[in-house]
């Protein structure tokens, strides 16, 4: 499979469609959604093999099988995590059981007013974080680049209009975004931030992961040491048929960079350690990753 930058991988089907899938959810519920959306996600592996290349190299690395029909359920557990975002959005979370480990770190940076940096993955659901932020009134604010999602969030929109309130688009072409995170973090609040696609700036570090190098952003790290503020993963795991599990752990108190050569050894360090945790993660949820493209063709 040729080298292909995730940010050219354009989200499948119309607006129409989706429309159709939260218009199922609000009328029929959940679990009649979650039955239609297998069926899009088996339309969707069966014609684009690049999807199917993708999930069945993720699970050879992983050591799990890689019939067709694991590839199908890898892609549905995707398709129904989307799903749930429709719900988890407007604050529909009656439909959920959740456990937490780790909450109570995101309490005491709420308590203390410490701002801090939220290392997540398209690992499972970061709409999970941002719904139990919610909940437990934690100021979270996710940043990402979205404009490969446009039809879906278009949808979340109209599902919940206030869902970009805590939204940070990154702006390729407009920097400014990055004193929106300053500007939030010095306020107190934690943000969140994807550890594992490289961003439109190339800034990245080649780590370990699921027994090849791979490559991973630095731009988090570089973040965190301007800003001087600690680090911590936070993921939302899923398990079917409804339950969630919210992860966060301590990740760096600070981050501290050398300057000269050993800068870059010192963000080689920090990517790896993601990685580990990441691999660590997978193996416990392996149908919860959802880079659809080859991740380690460019390491």
């Amino acid at each position: 499979m040729s080298e292909e930058r995730w940010q050219e991988v354009r989200e499948k089907g119309s607006v129409l469609g989706i429309l159709l899938v939260a218009a199922v959810a609000r009328l029929l519920g959940r679990r009649a959604a979650g039955l239609l959306v297998r069926v899009v996600a088996a339309w969707y592996a069966l014609l684009h093999p690049r999807v199917r290349g993708a999930s069945r190299g993720y699970l050879r690395r992983l050591g799990a099988p890689a019939r067709l029909r694991d590839v199908l359920h890898h892609v549905s557990t995707f398709a129904q995590v989307t799903t749930d975002r429709l719900f988890l959005v407007r604050g529909d979370v009656g439909r959920f059981r959740f456990s937490r480990e780790g909450e109570e770190i995101l309490v005491g940076l709420r308590d203390r007013r410490q701002g801090a940096l939220l290392l997540l993955a398209h690992l499972g659901s970061f709409e999970v974080l941002r719904a139990l932020s919610v909940d437990r009134s934690l100021p979270v604010s996710v940043l990402g680049y979205f404009e490969n999602a446009r039809r879906l969030n278009g949808v979340l929109r109209r599902v919940a209009p206030g869902v970009d309130a805590r939204l940070i688009p990154i702006r390729p072409d407009d920097p400014s975004f990055v004193f929106e995170v300053e500007d939030r973090i010095r306020a107190g609040e934690m943000v969140g931030t994807m550890g594992d696609r490289v961003g439109f700036d190339g800034k990245s570090t080649a780590a370990p992961f699921l027994g090849a190098w791979a490559r991973f952003p630095t731009g988090p790290y570089l973040l965190a040491a301007a800003l001087r503020c600690p680090v911590y993963l936070a993921f939302g795991l899923f398990r079917a048929p409804d339950r969630y599990h919210l992860v966060c752990e301590p990740f760096a108190e600070s981050v501290v960079l050398p300057r000269g050569p050993g800068r870059e050894a010192a963000l080689g360090d920090l990517a790896a350690r993601y990685a580990r945790r990441l691999e660590h993660h997978c193996r416990s949820y392996p149908d919860n990753w959802f880079n659809f493209y080859d991740f380690w063709s460019a390491a």
